[in-house]
């Protein structure tokens, strides 16, 4: 069936982040949000009817998850990317940042160390942090408009950590890596991927690897599961997926973390025991029916979104040139480099909150390297986008 991505859907009143928060997140009820990761897309036709067909049944009981549920993950992880996975590998939680939490708790004690590549989404420094740990940010660098890792200072974080004398740091303990990585946009490709896995594994570390944008790809990039490389890297990992982002179903709380190993897995459950409850009923469901049915909502969708940023590109480029758009490989998030304009991060909260009132997400909240930077949320209606834009437009040249 053909889908409507054009429609506007009144979110007013739904009790919706997005919408109904705009007073109190940024002063007026007349700003255009544009910030938080879920999309202004009505889901696809076959996992609505599977939620109702599921609220016929008018208990809502203790739900455990059914075996279809899980061929249903094995079955996409095949379908999508080769990868054969087991069902035993298979985790459900109510959400990939209660995962990552998890694992920190899981291999880590108070005072260890996790790695994580800032500017990054703030969840990751905080999931470190609320389990007594510490950051070491292994910092993207900015080349020539494109985010790259920087090996050189990875290698370094683990050699300090080992005090120059070549023995493995007992302290650095994780990884957490963002594949499609929020905010910057990049698709990690496989060279990346067994460079960064290579030097974690080799210092006796574990990757924990955020997957949840995976399927959200623009034109040209493919997604790698991390675990997917090889057995090794299987062996020292936690991928976490979810179709909340692709499939618009962040409400419903449900995520599928893969983890491989035995122990790995053994220690993650003995660390969310008695605090982490699995999926709601609505949530598996749903789950189940995006896996299964909604490849062609989602086929549709990422020819809307290339519409959405080819749109988008060329508006800055033609209309705002000081501000610069780092091009995403993955995501519906676009990182905007507003440093041209001169202004210091109080200013660009002004201009574009007050004075443009468009609500997007300051830079500087994912980290080091974030400041003067905006994320905008380009999954919305195209006439949402171009209003969007317009008002920065008027805001920046009245400035």
């Amino acid at each position: 069936m053909k889908y409507d991505f054009d429609c506007i859907v009144d979110r007013c009143g739904t009790n919706c982040s997005k919408w109904d928060n705009r007073e109190a997140l940024f002063g007026s009820k007349d700003v255009l949000p544009m910030w938080v990761a879920d999309m202004d897309f009505c889901i696809a036709t076959p996992i609505a009817e599977a939620i109702k067909k599921r609220t016929e049944h008018e208990i809502y009981g203790y739900t455990q998850t059914a075996p279809s549920v899980v061929e249903a993950v094995i079955e996409r992880m095949k379908r999508k990317y080769d990868w054969k996975i087991e069902p035993e590998w298979v985790v459900f939680t109510p959400g990939v940042v209660s995962a990552l939490h998890a694992s920190v708790k899981a291999f880590t004690h108070p005072d260890d160390e996790v790695i994580i590549q800032e500017p990054v989404y703030g969840p990751f420094r905080s999931s470190v942090t609320a389990n007594g740990c510490a950051v070491v940010n292994n910092q993207l660098k900015l080349i020539n408009g494109h985010y790259e890792v920087d090996f050189d200072d990875l290698e370094r974080r683990f050699r300090l950590r080992a005090g120059g004398m070549g023995h493995v740091s007992p302290r650095i303990r994780l990884m957490i890596l963002c594949h499609p990585h929020n905010p910057v946009g990049r698709v990690w490709t496989r060279e990346e991927l067994t460079r960064m896995g290579e030097t974690v594994i080799r210092n006796d570390a574990i990757m924990v690897s955020d997957e949840i944008h995976c399927e959200l790809l623009f034109r040209g990039f493919s997604h790698v599961p991390f675990a997917a490389i090889s057995e090794e890297f299987a062996r020292n990992s936690i991928v976490c997926m979810a179709p909340s982002k692709t499939f618009n179903l962040a409400g419903l709380r449900a995520s599928s973390i893969i983890i491989p190993d035995r122990k790995i897995r053994e220690r993650f459950n003995a660390a969310r025991a008695g605090i982490m409850p699995g999926p709601n009923a609505f949530g598996l469901v749903g789950l189940e029916a995006a896996y299964r049915y909604g490849d062609e909502w989602l086929e549709q969708l990422l020819d809307y979104l290339q519409g959405n940023l080819d749109f988008l590109v060329r508006y800055f480029e033609e209309r705002i040139p000081e501000i610069k758009v780092v091009k995403p490989e993955g995501t519906y998030l676009v990182w905007l480099d507003c440093r041209g304009l001169g202004m210091d991060d109080a200013n660009l909260r002004t201009l574009f909150r007050e004075k443009a009132l468009v609500g997007l997400e300051d830079g500087y909240v994912f980290g080091a390297g974030g400041s003067g930077f905006q994320r905008m949320n380009i999954a919305c209606p195209r006439a949402t986008l171009e209003e969007g834009l317009k008002r920065i437009e008027r805001a920046v040249k009245g400035r």
